[in-house]
């Protein structure tokens, strides 16, 4: 397999996650988007600007290639975990926009770059931090889907919506009485375990 053949599968596979991480926030209000719904305050656009921002650094400083913009949550005086939500000020459309932006600065990089070019992550210990494109692609595709999972309930959680993708439940229900019965019996199961 060449090189350019691998690059095209990996690149494959980071914009499915891409894209179901966005598909994700279709249909919702901006209140919805937001909403802090685990205990640590996971909310599906913090998860879009986070996945943004971990994109634009793995395929920009760390292989010489700095995103052109601000990036937002970033700043000096950025407040802890900043990353990870969005201000009021941060709507679905900016954030979008910049994490497409970042799709296509990241796509360049691994476009002109060898997979073995070798790079340095400024913010991974100094024993470990040279790496090849050919492991940050394998990160950040980890990554992202990661996260697409994490949406993926949050969405979930808020209106029922699941699956991989528009039109792709991948969930192997029917229709909703389906799930509900499912979940049902998963809470009979449960509570039958509750003893041992």
């Amino acid at each position: 397999m060449t090189g350019s053949e691998m690059k095209a599968g990996f690149r494959l596979y980071l914009q499915d996650a891409r894209d179901a991480l966005l598909w994700k926030l279709e249909g919702l209000s901006e209140y919805d988007l937001r909403r802090p719904l685990t205990p640590t305050g996971t909310n599906l656009l913090g998860l879009v600007k986070h996945v943004a921002l971990v994109e634009a650094g793995y395929f920009g400083e760390t292989f010489g290639r700095p995103f052109e913009s601000p990036l937002p949550g970033h700043e000096d005086d950025a407040e802890p975990n900043a990353d990870m939500w969005a201000t009021r000020d941060e709507s679905r459309e900016l954030i979008v926009d910049f994490y497409r932006r970042v799709w296509a600065h990241s796509d360049a990089t691994i476009e002109e770059l060898a997979l073995d070019v070798v790079g340095r992550v400024p913010w991974w210990p100094a024993d470990r931090n040279e790496v090849t494109l050919h492991r940050i692609l394998l990160h950040v595709i980890a990554e992202t889907h990661r996260h697409a999972g994490h949406a993926d309930i949050v969405r979930e959680l808020i209106d029922g919506a699941a699956g991989a993708r528009k039109g792709n439940g991948n969930l192997g229900f029917g229709d909703q009485s389906e799930r509900q019965e499912h979940y049902r019996r998963l809470q009979r199961v449960a509570e039958g375990a509750r003893d041992r």
